[in-house]
C-alpha cells in the first residue's frame, strides 16, 4: 500500500513545482514510509509515497513508460492480485517486463487495453495515469472502494490524492464547509464518503474518470447485476468456499511478512483457517492477532450486538490451527491518549475508540509484519448484522443500522429518535430528517432490481444494497486509515468483487439457511472450522467496557461543553450534551452515548486543528 497525489494543469507549467508536490506527498508519509518519488512535466506532476510489499527494487514509482515520442506516467496505491496471470497474457501480446511488480503490469495493461484495463483487474487499488500524447489524466478506484481517492477540479487544475490532507496542502484548496459538508459531519454520521470540504470530491467505488482540457468523463466501470440464482444449496456453498480459497491464496502473495486478524468469529476464523492451510503447504506457521482491553472482561455485559466474549473462541481457533498467536491488550490510557488519531487520519471526526483500538492493534502488528488479512465485510456481503433479521428494522423506511439504533418503544429521553445533539440553528439549517430521508431514497433508486422478484426478496435486496454501498464504506475507510496510519497493509478477502457479485443474487432463504445469520457461509466453512466456532452467533467488533474510559470521555466532553471558546459550541445542543455527560446511570445513557462523546471530542479538535471555515 502507498499514498498517491498529483497536480494537473493545462495552463500552467508544472515542471518546476516539485517543492509544492513534496508538500502534498509529505502529508501521506505514514501511508508510504519506505520511499518517495516524483515525476514532473509541463502539464502533470505526480508523487508517490511507498510502502514496500512486492518487488522492493522494481516497484519504484511514479513509474513511466515511453513508446516512441509518447510517455505514460503512473502513480498507484494498492495490489493487483491477478497480476501474475495478467503479466503472462500481456507477454503473449508482445509486452516485455523489466520488474516483478504489479505496478508494471498495471501500466502495461493500460497500454494494451486503455481505459478498459480496469475491467481486467482483481484487487484493491486507486491509481492515476497521465497520458502525454492525449494530454489526459485517467483515475480509477477498486470495485468496492477498499482504497480511497479524492480529487478537486478548480479552474484549469486537477488535484488528487489518497487522502483529503494531500489536497488541503495545495494552496488552491481551502477547508471550507458548505451545507453538504456540514451535513456529512453532523447528520450522516453513520455513513461515509464525500470530500467534506468545498471543491473536494471522492471517486466512487467501481468508478473511473478521464480529465482532459475540454471535458470530464466520470463513469462506473463495475456495478452489481441482478439475475436469478440457479445453483442449488450444496453447489452454492461449494462455490463460495472455492472463491474464498482462491481469494485468500492470491492475497497471501507478498515479499514481506503476512499475518491474519483473528477474533474467534466466523469471518476472521475462516480467513485464518484458509491462510493457515496455505502456510502449512509451505511448512510455515501463520501468525494471528487478536485485540482485548484492560478491565473489560470483568465488566462485560452481553447485548444483541456483542452476545459473547471473544477470548475463549480465539484461543480455541489458535490451538485448532496451530498458529503463533498474539493477544494484544489495549490500555484505557492508550485509548484516551490516542482518541484524536482517527480524526487526523480521516481528516474528519470519526468512530472513536473502535478506530483508536484498531490503530493500537495495527501499530503492534507492524512491528512484525507488513500485511494482514481481515474478515471485514462478510457481514455486509452475507447478512450478518442483527438488523438483517429484525422485522421492525427491515420494514423501517430508513437505513437499517439507524433504525436498529433507535430501539423500540422507550421512555429513555436519550434514546428517543427526536432527541438531537445538534443546536437549534444547525437543525433549522440542515433539516437532518429530510436529509437522511433524501439519502435513503436516492440509495433505493440505485438498487438493481430483479424482474418478477417477490416483495420479501426485493426488500432484502434493498437491505443488502444499502449495507454494501452506504455502510460498508464506513468500515473500509476505518480499516484503511487506521492501518495506513501505521504503515500496515490490511487486505479484505470478502471484498473480492467476484464473491460479492455471486452472493448478491443468492436468495435470502439460502443465505440464512439453518435459521442462523450467514448460514450459507457457515455451510461453506464446514470441515475447516470447529463447530463451536463455525456456529458461534455474530458478535460485533469488541469495545472497552472499562468504566474508566467512560469517565474519561464524559469528563472531556463536559470540559468542551463548558469552554466558551470551544469551536463546536455553535453546532451542538449544549443542554442535551451536558445532561448526557453528567448522567451517572449507564443504563440511561446507553452505549450510543460513548460514540457521541468520542465524536464531539474529535469534531471539536478537528474544527480547531484544520482551521475549518463554515460558509
Amino acid at each position: 500500500m502507498c499514498g498517491i497525489t498529483g497536480w494537473i494543469d493545462w495552463e500552467r507549467d508544472l515542471s518546476e513545482e516539485q517543492q509544492q508536490l513534496e508538500l502534498m506527498a509529505c502529508t501521506l508519509r505514514d501511508r508510504g514510509p519506505d520511499r518517495e518519488g516524483y515525476w514532473l512535466s509541463p502539464r502533470a506532476a505526480l508523487a508517490h509515497r511507498r510502502l514496500i510489499v512486492i518487488d522492493p527494487i522494481g516497484g519504484k514509482q511514479p513509474m513511466t513508460f515511453t513508446q516512441g515520442d509518447t510517455t505514460y506516467a503512473l502513480t498507484y496505491n494498492g495490489e493487483i492480485y491477478n497480476y501474475r496471470e495478467l503479466r503472462e497474457e500481456l507477454r503473449s501480446r508482445d509486452h516485455t517486463f523489466k520488474t516483478q511488480s504489479d505496478t508494471e503490469v498495471l501500466l502495461h495493461a493500460y497500454l494494451e487495453w486503455g481505459e478498459e484495463c480496469v475491467k481486467h483487474f482483481n484487487g484493491i487499488f486507486a491509481f492515476a495515469i497521465w497520458d502525454e500524447a492525449k494530454q489526459s489524466l485517467f483515475i480509477a478506484r477498486d470495485h468496492l472502494g477498499v482504497k480511497p481517492l479524492f480529487y478537486a477540479q478548480i479552474g484549469s487544475s486537477i488535484i488528487f490524492g489518497s487522502e483529503i490532507k494531500a489536497l488541503l496542502a495545495h494552496p488552491l484548496i481551502k477547508p471550507i464547509l458548505d451545507d453538504a459538508g456540514l451535513a456529512a459531519i453532523f447528520v450522516s454520521l453513520f455513513m461515509s464518503g464525500g470530500g467534506i470540504f468545498r471543491d473536494i470530491n471522492e471517486l466512487h467505488p467501481g468508478w473511473c474518470a478521464t480529465f482532459t482540457r475540454e471535458r470530464v468523463n466520470l463513469r462506473p466501470y463495475w456495478q452489481l447485476i441482478s439475475h436469478p440464482h440457479t445453483d442449488d444449496l450444496e453447489t452454492t456453498a461449494e462455490h463460495i468456499r472455492a472463491l474464498l480459497s482462491d481469494t485468500v491464496k492470491r492475497q497471501l502473495i507478498a515479499d514481506m511478512p503476512v499475518v491474519t486478524l483473528l477474533s474467534g468469529g466466523l469471518d476472521s476464523s475462516g480467513v485464518s483457517s484458509l491462510a493457515a492451510r496455505n502456510f502449512a503447504e509451505e511448512h510455515r506457521t501463520l501468525d494471528t492477532y487478536a485485540i482485548n482491553y484492560d478491565n473489560s472482561e470483568e465488566n462485560f455485559k452481553g447485548n444483541a450486538m456483542r452476545p459473547s466474549i471473544d477470548r475463549p473462541y480465539v484461543e480455541q481457533m489458535a490451538s485448532y490451527l496451530g498458529t503463533n498467536h498474539h493477544d494484544i491488550v489495549v490500555s484505557t490510557n492508550d485509548l484516551v491518549e490516542n482518541l484524536l488519531v482517527p480524526m487526523r487520519a480521516h481528516d474528519r471526526p470519526k468512530m472513536g475508540q473502535i478506530e483508536t483500538s484498531l490503530y493500537l492493534l495495527f501499530k503492534v502488528i507492524k512491528q512484525n509484519a507488513t500485511v494482514a488479512l481481515s474478515g471485514e465485510s462478510a457481514d455486509e456481503v452475507f447478512g450478518g448484522y442483527p438488523w438483517f433479521h429484525q422485522e421492525r428494522v427491515i420494514n423501517a423506511p430508513t437505513f437499517p443500522w439507524l433504525a436498529a439504533r433507535m430501539g423500540g418503544a422507550s421512555d429513555n429521553q436519550f434514546l428517543q429518535p427526536h432527541a438531537s445533539f445538534l443546536s437549534a440553528d444547525m437543525t433549522q439549517r440542515l433539516h437532518p430528517r429530510n436529509r437522511i430521508r433524501k439519502l435513503y431514497q436516492d440509495a433505493l433508486a440505485e438498487v438493481p432490481r430483479l424482474e418478477g422478484e417477490g416483495a420479501r426478496d426485493a426488500r432484502m435486496r434493498e437491505i443488502f444494497y444499502l449495507n454494501l454501498t452506504r455502510f460498508l464504506p464506513l468500515l473500509l475507510d476505518r480499516k484503511d486509515r487506521m492501518s495506513m496510519a501505521t504503515g500496515l497493509e490490511v487486505r479484505v478477502p470478502f471484498c473480492d468483487h467476484r464473491l460479492v457479485q455471486y452472493v448478491w443474487n443468492i436468495p435470502w432463504e439460502m443465505k440464512s439457511v439453518d435459521h442462523i445469520e450467514k448460514g450459507i457461509l457457515r455451510r461453506a466453512f464446514s470441515g475447516i472450522l470447529p463447530d463451536e466456532v463455525r456456529m458461534r452467533r455474530k458478535s460485533a467488533y469488541p469495545t472497552s467496557f472499562d468504566p474508566a474510559y467512560t469517565q474519561a470521555v464524559r469528563k472531556w466532553t463536559l470540559s468542551i461543553a463548558n469552554d466558551t471558546n470551544a469551536p463546536i459550541r455553535p453546532f451542538i445542543n449544549l443542554d442535551f450534551v451536558s445532561k448526557l455527560a453528567k448522567h451517572e446511570d449507564e443504563a440511561v445513557r446507553g452505549e450510543s452515548a460513548y460514540f457521541l462523546f468520542d465524536y464531539i471530542i474529535q469534531a471539536n479538535a478537528w474544527l480547531q486543528e484544520y482551521h475549518v471555515t463554515v460558509q
